[in-house]
């Protein structure tokens, strides 16, 4: 698995701090008293004995991403561990997701944790947030925004440099065509990454819009794309779900294109050892959830400032079928 080190660095600095304060807590790894907080093989323990908060997660997830699944179960962990009570809803909409981080707000929640997929849809109310003494972590997307908009930090990986990581992935493999599969459009982060791809990528790169929460007219699309171009020689999808249609697509086609994908799941590591797949760049969605979280109680409970305002890059790292042995038994449960 190949890593950015400067992204390892700051993950592993986050990790020390978090887990130093929690000995100083008296508390364990992960675990806890309250139902709502309980996530599977995340470990058992005793949660801290700090005073009981209230933290909320708005994301811009679509129905069906996977990937939010992955984030939820790091932020329970984490949840459990610190004496949180954890509440989520996503919203692919911008608008609607600013109503939702607007309700958490009128319910007085101690911290939010917000992706930034369509950041302007959401900067009156996250000022909103700030006026009301709530601090922000925002996560996955929009990372430029983070400090503009007030945030405490940014934590997930840097868009533009995973692109450039799979465009100089793609020319060792010698590709000349790329499809990469927006599965949301108007999300700047996804657009971030196909712009990646293309500046270190020296072939040509097409974009294609897809709807991503309809996978059966997401996988047509695709199809035809790779029917009508019979020089496209690779795929890049943007979402782990997107990489099994793609997948399919291509079969149907009788195209010869290689499939990759960014983002990492139970699925797309069993595709990766058939070799249905070539790569996949890991943004490590657990550690995205569970560093958030981790960085309110730390805040508020010892006036941390994870990466120092900064944002705490969580990837990229590429994952191939010689990676797969090594993470089986973390995409099995839920938590790569």
């Amino acid at each position: 698995m190949r890593t950015n080190r400067k992204a390892a660095g700051r993950t592993a600095a986050a990790l020390l701090t978090a887990c130093a304060l929690a000995l100083v807590a008296g508390c364990s790894g992960s675990g806890g008293k309250d139902s709502e907080d309980k996530a599977d093989d995340g470990g058992g323990g005793t949660a801290a004995k700090t005073p009981r908060m209230k933290i909320a997660m708005v994301t811009h997830s679509g129905e069906g991403d996977t990937f939010w699944d992955i984030v939820q179960s790091g932020a329970k962990v984490a949840a459990a561990k610190d004496n949180v009570q954890f509440l989520y809803a996503a919203n692919k909409e911008g608008k609607e997701q600013a109503q939702l981080i607007q309700s958490y707000i009128d319910q007085d929640v101690d911290g939010l944790v917000v992706s930034l997929a369509k950041p302007e849809a959401v900067k009156a109310v996250l000022a909103k947030a700030a006026a009301a003494g709530i601090p922000v972590v925002t996560i996955n997307s929009g990372a430029e925004f983070s400090e503009p908009f007030g945030a405490l930090g940014h934590i997930g990986q840097d868009e533009a440099i995973a692109g450039e990581a799979v465009g100089e992935e793609l020319n060792k493999r010698g590709k000349k065509k790329a499809l990469c599969v927006i599965h949301e459009q108007g999300n700047v982060s996804l657009e971030g990454r196909c712009a990646g791809v293309k500046k270190t990528f020296e072939g040509t790169v097409e974009n294609l819009n897809v709807e991503g929460t309809n996978m059966p007219a997401t996988t047509s699309s695709i199809e035809a794309k790779l029917q009508s171009g019979k020089d496209i020689d690779t795929v890049v999808t943007l979402g782990a779900p997107f990489a099994a249609a793609s997948v399919k697509a291509k079969e149907s086609a009788g195209s010869g294109a290689e499939i990759n994908t960014f983002d990492l799941n139970e699925d797309v590591v069993k595709q990766l050892k058939a070799k249905e797949i070539g790569f996949a760049v890991d943004q490590q969605p657990y550690l995205q959830g569970y560093l958030a979280v981790d960085e309110l109680w730390l805040n508020k409970n010892n006036g941390n400032v994870i990466g120092g305002g900064k944002p705490v890059l969580t990837g990229p790292a590429l994952v191939t079928e010689k990676d797969v042995p090594a993470l089986e038994k973390f995409t099995a449960r839920g938590t790569r």
